[in-house]
């Protein structure tokens, strides 16, 4: 009796590690047949279009907008963001960067557009922005700098406030994404504290959320973290939100970025 006990639980075992890595296999075929008509490619064209355009009180383009490589300089800048930047005195990420362009070049009021809802105004230009600078490095391995002390200190920051836990749950970024081997009902979960997990996770946005049928960006895919972790949003293009994307682009560092991918 105790041996036909075991044979089932050695079956029921064997056939639920079977449906788990079936489920697996079968997102990530979905995903490959969805990438060669990415929707984010519309996004991007958009993008590309705002980025010669002139618009704003200025009446002006972005094309003298500095992201890290010199004025106008899109190729090879999303792989190395966040950054410190002098001009500001800060470290900024993409959206962030973008936002201090908008104002200094096209005379868009920043607090105004970083307040405004995700999908909605110029934080949809935003996004459409965020897709076609970040496809210009598609294919390029991350490579953040840590020169600065500044750029330093935020990877220390985004380092404790990715396993800080709290909230009604008591979660932490970490809860989810810091060990091997972790999924939440069919979706891995990749480990963003060393590679292959933070270049994958890190590489992908932004990206096209198919449930959504939206353009995410680091700053709502973020969000949208902090929400399922029952803690309060945190402010658009905030230090601590560029923390933690220090923390990740920097932990996968020669990691390939595929941005902007295909999300579920």
């Amino acid at each position: 009796m105790k041996r036909w006990a075991l044979a089932l639980a050695t079956i029921l075992l064997g056939s639920t590690a079977l449906a788990q890595k079936s489920a697996s296999d079968g997102i990530a075929e979905y995903r490959e047949m969805l990438a060669d008509g990415n929707p984010a490619e519309l996004f991007e064209a958009k993008g590309e279009d705002l980025w010669k355009q002139k618009r704003g009180p200025k009446n002006a383009s972005l094309e003298r907008c500095d992201l890290g490589k010199g004025a106008g300089v899109v190729k090879g800048a999303f792989v190395e963001l966040p950054r410190y930047f002098a001009d500001t005195n800060r470290v900024q990420d993409l959206e962030s960067r973008l936002l201090t362009c908008m104002e200094t070049l096209q005379g868009f009021d920043a607090k105004e557009i970083a307040q405004t809802g995700f999908g909605k105004g110029e934080q949809k230009n935003l996004e459409a922005l965020v897709a076609w600078i970040s496809s210009e490095s598609r294919g390029m391995k991350l490579n953040l700098p840590q020169e600065h002390a500044q750029e330093k200190t935020m990877y220390e920051v985004g380092k404790r406030l990715f396993f800080m836990r709290g909230g009604t749950h008591d979660f932490a970024c970490a809860t989810c994404h810091g060990e091997d081997s972790k999924r939440i009902r069919l979706q891995d979960l990749p480990n963003l504290t060393k590679n292959p997990g933070a270049g994958a996770g890190f590489g992908a946005w932004p990206a096209y959320r198919v449930s959504s049928g939206e353009l995410w960006g680091m700053q709502r895919r973020l969000n949208d973290c902090y929400r399922q972790q029952r803690f309060p949003y945190p402010g658009y293009a905030s230090d601590a939100t560029i923390a933690l994307g220090v923390y990740m682009g920097v932990n996968g560092k020669g990691a390939v970025s595929i941005a902007p991918a295909l999300k579920r």
